[in-house]
């Protein structure tokens, strides 16, 4: 079943129902065990490159499986529905990661950097924000100073997915501070380069398989032909990038909530009191009604959004209501998913507890609920005449 989108064709059914029995019969029965060991799932990411899901929008002429970005969102809540750590090093990898170099890079990058990301073959991450300048990407202080060559990056980012494991780092440095955003440029780094480490590893609520790392940049030299774009266009690259990622995290949020969801249905369908299972009872009725329509309602939008990017047409307002509702949507529903639960539900034997770890960072990655009103509010007043 492909829910609620009736233009979907045949071959989106079948990419979807192939990966959704994938999910389920590989990850999920390992999600409780790489969330229990905070283990990056190694085997789990090698699949899903085998299977083309690392570099789903990528062309194939550059290694990618060459889908579009409704197939890719289909394909991220269902992975994310078996295992939401798995699911977000998908998305870095897509969104972040190989998005930005498909779109801005030279054939040269491409053919370099992309393919082996795109093919699964190599991780990326993206390394925007930094310990001061989390919703502030516009004041970020990683200083990219020009050298015979290339360039030298010296400072800090900080919350960086696949920070430990990734290959490869699109990063974003300014290399005129004075120009405030316009100074900003992005780049390609290569994580093996002297004087690029991982200082610091943060101990998380949830999504605990995937790495979250504060990245440390001493004097890292960069090659000029690791720019990625034009000098001083980093920050439109960094926040069309996110307009993208949103998307996918948007979709990681929707596989959270149905997971939950359907733990819900199956509990109350199972859980006898009063001479009967619970799901006869309206209270609890009422509570899977609201969370079905909950989720149906923000997986329309963040399909919607996914339409607009597949069609050329501008989606940065689409993707930050997608965003807003999938993250606000998972994180209702998982809390009354343990409530549906009662005791069982706050215990780490029933799978709503763990999506209800996970579903909260939903709602601050990729730009906090509040940023994302933010953008939608800006949208909707540049519309007013």
């Amino acid at each position: 079943m492909i829910y609620g989108w009736p233009e979907t064709d045949d071959s989106k059914k079948m990419l979807i129902e192939q990966v959704r029995e994938f999910a389920r019969a590989e990850i999920a029965p390992k999600a409780a065990e790489i969330d229990r060991e905070g283990r990056f799932p190694t085997e789990i990411v090698k699949q899903l490159g085998d299977m083309g899901l690392m570099g789903m929008m990528v062309p194939e002429q550059w290694g990618g499986s060459g889908m579009d970005a409704v197939s890719y969102a289909m394909a991220m809540e269902e992975i994310s529905a078996a295992c939401a750590s798995s699911g977000v090093i998908m998305s870095v990898n897509n969104s972040l990661s190989c998005w930005p170099i498909s779109e801005y890079g030279t054939d040269a990058q491409k053919d370099k950097w992309l393919k082996p990301m795109a093919k699964g073959e190599k991780l990326g991450s993206f390394a925007l924000s930094e310990p001061g300048h989390g919703s502030d990407p516009a004041g970020l202080k990683l200083q990219a100073q020009k050298v015979d060559g290339g360039y030298k990056l010296k400072g800090s980012k900080n919350w960086i997915t696949n920070g430990k494991e990734a290959d490869i780092c699109v990063v974003f440095a300014n290399t005129n501070p004075q120009a405030g955003y316009k100074g900003i440029c992005a780049f390609i780094v290569d994580t093996k380069s002297p004087g690029f480490s991982v200082s610091k590893l943060e101990d998380k609520l949830g999504i605990t398989g995937s790495s979250t790392g504060q990245l440390f940049f001493d004097d890292v030299f960069v090659p000029a032909d690791c720019l990625l774009g034009q000098e001083g266009k980093g920050f439109k690259i960094a926040l069309s990038t996110l307009d993208g990622g949103r998307i996918g995290i948007a979709s990681q949020a929707l596989g959270i909530a149905r997971c939950a969801l359907d733990a819900s249905k199956r509990f109350a369908s199972e859980r006898e009191q009063h001479g009967g299972p619970i799901k006869n009872l309206q209270a609890i009725q009422f509570f899977i009604a609201d969370m079905a329509t909950r989720l149906q309602s923000a997986r329309l939008l963040t399909w919607h959004a996914a339409k607009c990017k597949d069609l050329g047409l501008s989606y940065t307002k689409e993707a930050a209501m997608a965003k807003l509702a999938a993250s606000e949507a998972a994180m209702w529903i998982t809390t009354k998913a343990i409530q549906v639960h009662g005791g069982y539900g706050y215990t780490k034997e029933y799978v709503v507890e763990r999506n209800f770890r996970d579903a909260k960072i939903t709602e601050l990655y990729e730009g906090t609920s509040e940023i994302q009103r933010i953008v939608i509010a800006a949208q909707e007043f540049a519309h007013l005449n």
